[in-house]
């Protein structure tokens, strides 16, 4: 049950705070306004380091089912445990975009443009091209998971000190800020399937003013596209690994 409520709380922390940048950019009459893109990255690059640096001691802190999945699929996890995490990672990214939303009450119907809205609670490709779309969130996620998993190496780390675990969750920040800086454009990078289909759902659920569409045909490729890559990121790290050096 702890880690259960550790993945709830640590993937309401990464939702709430990078949605909230997110709302802080894009509404209308906020004191963030139109402050950009840099803004947003570096926003959610904080908001990972500080939901990490939150649960990873109860949870190990996977807060993203393309982390989880990747994981179990290279002997890293229990599968076991899998349906567990997966369905609080998804609570927690609900719970999440309902307190970005309540933050900002009264800026919704201040915002004219519904996809500002909607890009508030999830992600959509700057140009809709459903192939390159996938490969987009395929590769980041391939990357995140790459990055991850070499962060978390005993061999990259400080043997005997506690610097590594105290500067491990600032990494997978760092981390997240590069994949959002040069990856990003295409798709808005949701490298992560809860933090996109439970805000998309909470979105769909919230009585929003003028807030139209939810975008469900576009839906299925910040989910599949983070699972595809966070497999194929664990497997090719870990044949980089299990790999003798020449």
């Amino acid at each position: 049950m702890s880690t259960f409520l550790a993945e709830v709380l640590g993937t309401l922390i990464l939702v709430l705070l990078g949605d909230g940048v997110v709302a802080n950019v894009v509404l209308g009459k906020t004191k963030g306004n139109n402050s950009g893109w840099i803004v947003i990255t570096t926003g959610w690059a904080f908001a990972v380091t500080i939901a990490v640096y939150c649960t990873s001691a109860i949870s190990g802190a996977h807060l993203n089912p393309a982390v989880t999945l990747g994981m179990a699929c290279i002997g890293k996890f229990e599968w076991a445990l899998v349906p567990s995490y997966l369905a609080a990672q998804m609570l927690g990214a609900f719970l999440g975009a309902i307190l970005v939303w309540l933050t900002y009450l009264p800026h919704w119907k201040e915002t004219v443009d519904a996809g500002a809205k909607l890009g508030t609670f999830c992600t959509a490709p700057a140009i809709r091209h459903p192939v390159s779309n996938l490969i987009c969130e395929i590769i980041g996620t391939a990357m995140l998971v790459i990055g991850l998993l070499a962060i978390l190496t005993p061999e990259n780390l400080v043997p005997g000190t506690g610097f590594d675990k105290a500067f491990s969750p600032a990494l997978v920040g760092i981390l997240v800020w590069s994949i959002g800086l040069s990856l990003g454009g295409p798709t808005g990078y949701a490298i992560n399937p809860a933090r996109d289909l439970g805000p998309r759902l909470a979105h769909a659920l919230l009585p929003i003013p003028g807030k139209g569409s939810s975008d469900w045909s576009y839906a299925w490729i910040p989910v599949v596209g983070p699972i595809i890559g966070g497999v194929l990121g664990a497997l090719l790290y870990q044949l980089l690994w299990t790999t003798p050096a020449v």
